[in-house]
């Protein structure tokens, strides 16, 4: 299906899923120029006349998110590993600079965590896609989806634990 052929269908999923598809491709890539060429090329896909998304197959959401994610693994394998975005200007005060700290540790860890335990992570938590449909996204099972997340999260766990000290380790 082609939405090119009707501008205010384009329009109106561009306002609805641009967002979305940014901070996931963001988060993915750790790149602000990259997410957006990857926002760009999702729905410049759209355009295409030999364009592959099928509404009877999945939503427009799940596509776009399939194509953001291909998108962002093809730059970030492009340039060889991924790059940390560059700290942000934090205001002086103390408890800003804290948080912007701990902000950046946390994406560290989140960057850190192998490939498909990232993009699972990602998905669930920052975009809140349901299981379901990651697993359509990435094109495997749910189960899988569901271990991934569970490593991903005892990953975070370890990799974040001197940040919460007061966290009761599990014998």
């Amino acid at each position: 299906m082609n939405l090119g052929s009707n501008e205010m269908d384009l329009l109106q999923a561009f306002d609805e899923h641009h967002r979305p598809v940014f901070r996931f491709a963001y988060r993915l890539t750790g790149s602000v120029a990259d997410a957006e060429d990857v926002v760009q090329a999702c729905f410049l896909e759209l355009l295409r006349p030999d364009c592959s998304y099928d509404p009877e197959r999945a939503p427009l959401r799940t596509w776009l998110f399939g194509v953001a994610r291909n998108q962002s693994l093809k730059r970030i394998r492009q340039r060889g590993s991924a790059i940390l975005s560059e700290s942000s200007n934090a205001p002086t005060p103390e408890n800003e600079i804290l948080r912007g700290e701990l902000e950046r540790v946390v994406q560290q860890a989140v960057m850190s965590l192998p490939e498909q335990q990232r993009e699972v992570l990602i998905l669930a938590h920052y975009e809140q896609v349901p299981l379901v449909e990651i697993a359509t996204i990435l094109g495997t099972e749910v189960g899988a989806v569901k271990s991934r997340l569970q490593r991903a999260r005892g990953n975070l766990r370890e990799a974040l634990a001197a940040y919460a000290p007061k966290v009761e380790q599990k014998p």
